[in-house]
Order: structure tokens, then C-alpha cells, then sequence
């Protein structure tokens, strides 16, 4: 009985946490899908707006309302995904590897800005979220958790509809599933390029802020949860924004589990693992194993 009682608690915790993973893999799998390159500079890139949010809200850069804040650092970042895109452009259509290696070295730049302008140091980043609890079926919801299934809900579905229901989400259909082809029909790779780095960004922005109140903001932070949310681009077979969401909920949970149940200090050991049983078991993504086909 007590095992189920703190069974459905973890569960529930974890499916919360994974929607936040599923927020990094969708940005990872956006430009994957359209230029074909791993971003490896995600999680730092996401870092360095965490702490420019926290810089323009705490006096030690600026003094701003916190959404001002927040609006300030997402137009940094855009600023930084038009930048990085520049400087890899050219490698992209010479070779995906060459690229993706130039995202690790963008990575480290912006780790290293992080250290220059914030230094070494644990903050503590307070975001205004409701502060409540309630009991539903014996399981406790927060208004943490709350605003995380709302925020997830809004921005993935948007970006849903955007890719399903616009031009614009049908050229990054098109150039997805065949680029030759698109540029014959005289959509520009380019643009949309850029289009899936500036919402990798975002999303990014998005997934790091929602993670911060569940630990402190270091410059590691947001890499670690970075790393969990490659990992659920990987089970999702880094071409499917459905299988990212599926596969964020899934590490969200397992490892909630294992950290509970086994031990907190092997949870990078088990997250490889997975990784690894995964490329074996499901090495197109567990949606095409389970349904046949490519999402």
C-alpha cells in the first residue's frame, strides 16, 4: 500500500517534470527536422537566458518588471538564434556533422558569457507563480504544476497548429520530409531555418524558466536539463514532434522513479542507459515501432 501511495505521487511529478523535457526536445527536434543538424548549444543557450532574466530582475543587470524581464531576454535570444544560424549557415549545406561539432562551440561560448557576466555562483531565480495546493483523489496539485500543464499546453499546441494549419508550418513540413524537392519549388531552406532555430529558442527560454523553481539556477542547471531532454528527443526518434512529447513524459517519469526508488547519484548512468536502450529497441523513434511508419 505504501509503495502505491508514493507511486502515483512520482508518476504524477514526473509526467509534470516531463513536459519540460518535452519543451527542450521539441526545439532540439525543430531544427533537426529542417536542416539536420543536433544543436548541442541548446541548454547553454537556454542557461544564458535564464540568468539574463534573472540579471534584469534582480538589479544586477537592470531593474525591470519581471515580464519585462522575461520579453527582454526572449529578444536576446532570438538576437542569439539569428547569430548562431549566421555563422553555421554555410556549414549546414556543406555538412550536418561540420555543423552540428560548430553548435558545441557556440554551446561553450555562451557557458562561458554565463560565467563572465553572472560568475560561479547558485542563484535563486523566484518566478510569480500561484502558491497553492490542493487534494484531488489523494494526489497533491500545486499551482507549480498547474502553470507548467497550462504553459506546456498553450506553447505546444500552438506550435502544432502553426505546423499543421499555416504556409509557414507547411514549408517546414515540406523541407522536412524532402529539401531538394522544396527548393526546386522555390520555398527558401533558409528562412526556414531560421524559423525552427528562433522557436528552438524560445522553447528553450520557455522549458528553463519552468525548471528553475524545481532547483537552484546555476550554470550547469539548465545543461543537466537539457541532457534529459535530448534523451526524450532520442526515444522520439529526433524527427517526430509528436515522439518528443511522449518521449519527455516518459524520462520525466522514469526518472523520477529510479531517482526515488534506486538512488539520485546514478541518474546520469541511467539516463545513458536509456538513451542507449533506446537507439537499440526503438532506433527510428517508439512512434514508427509502434505504428509502423515515420511521424
Amino acid at each position: 500500500m505504501s509503495l502505491l501511495q508514493d507511486l502515483f505521487p512520482l508518476v504524477w511529478s514526473g509526467m509534470i517534470t516531463g513536459c519540460l523535457y518535452a519543451l527542450g526536445a521539441l526545439g532540439l527536434v525543430m531544427i533537426f527536422k529542417s536542416s539536420r543538424v543536433v544543436n548541442f548549444s541548446h541548454g547553454n543557450v537556454a542557461g544564458f537566458a535564464a540568468f539574463l532574466i534573472y540579471g534584469f530582475s534582480s538589479g544586477m543587470l537592470l531593474e525591470l518588471s519581471w515580464g519585462a524581464a522575461v520579453l527582454l531576454a526572449v529578444l536576446a535570444v532570438i538576437a542569439i538564434a539569428f547569430a548562431t544560424y549566421a555563422v553555421i549557415s554555410p556549414l549546414v549545406f556543406e555538412s550536418d556533422l561540420t555543423a552540428t561539432i560548430a553548435t558545441l562551440g557556440i554551446g561553450l561560448i555562451a557557458q562561458g558569457a554565463t560565467l563572465l557576466i553572472f560568475g560561479a555562483d547558485i542563484v535563486s531565480l523566484d518566478l510569480p507563480i500561484p502558491r497553492f495546493g490542493m487534494s484531488v483523489l489523494g494526489l497533491r496539485i500545486t499551482g507549480y504544476d498547474l502553470t507548467v500543464l497550462a504553459v506546456a499546453v498553450v506553447t505546444i499546441g500552438t506550435l502544432f497548429f502553426v505546423i499543421d494549419h499555416t504556409k509557414l508550418g507547411t514549408a517546414f513540413r515540406a523541407i522536412s520530409e524532402n529539401p531538394f524537392a522544396a527548393e526546386v519549388c522555390g520555398l527558401n531552406l533558409k528562412s526556414i531555418h531560421l524559423f525552427s532555430w528562433i522557436v528552438a529558442a524560445v522553447l528553450g527560454v520557455v522549458g528553463a524558466l519552468l525548471i528553475v523553481p524545481t532547483t537552484f539556477l546555476s550554470v550547469t542547471t539548465v545543461a543537466a536539463f537539457m541532457l534529459q531532454a535530448f534523451a526524450a528527443a532520442v526515444i522520439g526518434g529526433f524527427a517526430s514532434l509528436p515522439g518528443s512529447l511522449i518521449g519527455g513524459i516518459l524520462i520525466g517519469v522514469l526518472m523520477n522513479l529510479f531517482t526515488f526508488y534506486v538512488s539520485p547519484e546514478f541518474s546520469s548512468t541511467f539516463l545513458l542507459a536509456v538513451i542507449l536502450l533506446a537507439l537499440n529497441i526503438f532506433p527510428n523513434g517508439i512512434l514508427e515501432r509502434v505504428g509502423g511508419s515515420r511521424v
